[in-house]
């Protein structure tokens, strides 16, 4: 896992598919990842709130270790 300086693990994720025609709550989901458009990018911590929103949308992003 990627670590910064503060200790906390980080993730990398990127929206690669469109949002038309997802349900409502995997719009949502993205959303509070910081994910809008196709291409957005977004570092958020590897804890287990962000890893069941992955779980959600995973067939919509793509994950890295940030």
């Amino acid at each position: 896992m990627a670590v910064k300086k503060d200790g906390a693990a980080r993730l990398k994720i990127w929206l690669s598919g469109s949002l038309i025609g997802s349900k409502k709550d995997q719009i949502a989901t993205a959303e509070s990842l910081g994910l809008r458009k196709v291409g957005d990018v977004t570092d958020q911590p590897d804890n287990p709130q962000t890893q069941g929103k992955i779980k959600k949308i995973i067939h919509l992003i793509e994950v890295s270790k940030a």
